[in-house]
């Protein structure tokens, strides 16, 4: 008999929290707020757990902390630093095959949000 299966993706959305990124003077200074979105490619997954028990799957929770950990860590000059820093984290995590990463910087200038966004492993 065979079991249903799927591609799963968890993903985090619209993670806000303040960290210490920049090059200028009052980026240096204080924090500033970012907002994080990632993906996580999980592969081929039973459609079902085997059993309803988290210890069976990634958490999520676990997730969000890393990401909020390896953000507010240290200060880093730069966004492309700092997502390149934690999308090596989180491929690291079991069962990740590949990650997407946004990081924007939500109150650089006045008029837009700057991000970047890193896709790395595999999709």
């Amino acid at each position: 008999m065979t079991h249903a299966a799927g591609t799963q993706v968890l993903s985090l959305t619209g993670l806000r929290f303040n960290a210490n990124l920049g090059i200028l003077a009052h980026e240096k200074n204080a924090p500033q707020p970012i907002q994080v979105d990632a993906e996580l490619h999980l592969g081929l997954q039973p459609l079902a757990p085997r059993d309803d028990h988290i210890h069976n799957v990634l958490d999520y929770r676990r997730v969000r902390q890393i990401i909020i950990d390896e953000c507010t860590a240290e200060h880093v000059n730069l966004l492309e630093s700092l997502i390149g820093k934690l999308a090596r984290r989180l491929l690291q995590l079991p069962g990740v095959l590949g990650v997407r990463v946004k990081i924007a910087k939500l109150e650089i200038f006045a008029d837009c949000e700057v991000a970047i966004r890193v896709e790395t492993g595999q999709w």
